[in-house]
């Protein structure tokens, strides 16, 4: 059965049973090995068990019944509400080898279910962006109407709230900044403030909305950007920030370093820096 579900399972006990910290990310690089002369790690003991083997069948079960409950209630928010007393029966069976459904009528029926799962998720999507897109219009024009706000061609608003000094940064300057960047609704999604330290980062290197804004201060300046969804993420999204999010950066410039001029033409990062991701 090549179901997204029996696979999402299948990694899920194997992250367990290996004692992953993450269930589906995998390091970077390989463990190493521990030494020879060092003991397995021993369970912590439990008197409602009999044996080691009891409480670790039982602690797999508990696993996997609290991502199967957390799995139910992403796909309420979705529409779709299946019977819990179903799922349990259905595992059981299983284990008793008595169940109600073929195998081939299984890997159908998880199919179409798939399928389900898939459209409304791409519905919800569709929505989701439709009402981002409004609220986002909504919010841009009420922060327009605030003293010193200006508003590029592009659809960039930007308010300078300290000038700073010297020249502003060019695309292959490589800046050192403190921001914080939230929703509209100030949900905050990243903080340099709060990680305790800078972002260093190439201005080229970043979403549209912060190449071209940060052009707009000086060093030690002061800057709050309102970035529409073309110059941030725009339909896709990333975790953390939806689909046509209009996103809002308080941003304190702290350093530019030019680019040596062997370096001027250097391509741009593929990968934008942990000021436009979300936490």
């Amino acid at each position: 059965m090549k179901s997204l579900f029996k696979v999402t399972l299948l990694a899920t006990t194997m992250a367990v049973a290996l004692n992953a910290s993450q269930v589906f990310a995998a390091p970077a690089t390989a463990a190493p090995s521990a030494p020879a002369e060092q003991a397995p790690q021993q369970a912590p003991k439990n008197a409602a068990f009999k044996n080691e083997d009891q409480q670790s069948a039982y602690a797999l079960g508990a696993s996997l019944g609290r991502y199967m409950e957390n799995s139910l209630k992403e796909q309420e928010k979705l529409g779709i509400t299946l019977d819990k007393q179903q799922l349990i029966s259905g595992v059981q069976d299983a284990f008793a080898g008595k169940s109600k459904l073929s195998d081939q009528e299984i890997e159908q029926t998880l199919q179409a279910f798939e399928g389900r799962v898939k459209t409304a998720a791409q519905a919800k999507m569709e929505k989701d962006a439709k009402e981002n897109t409004e609220k986002g219009s909504a919010f841009a024009a009420k922060f327009a109407k605030e003293k010193g706000v200006k508003k590029t061609e592009s659809g960039l608003m930007y308010q300078v709230e300290k000038e700073g000094t010297g020249d502003v940064p060019k695309d292959s300057d490589t800046v050192v900044v403190n921001y914080k960047g939230t929703l509209i609704d100030g949900s905050e999604f990243d903080n340099s403030y709060t990680r305790g330290e800078p972002l260093s980062f190439r201005l080229d290197g970043v979403i549209p909305g912060w190449t071209e804004g940060l052009k707009h201060v000086k060093k030690g300046g002061k800057i709050k950007l309102v970035i529409p969804p073309q110059l941030a993420y725009g339909k896709n999204g990333v975790p953390g920030i939806p689909a046509n999010s209009t996103l809002v950066f308080d941003v304190e410039l702290l350093d530019i370093k030019p680019a040596a001029k062997a370096d001027a033409n250097a391509p741009a990062p593929t990968e934008a820096p942990a000021a436009t991701e979300s936490k």
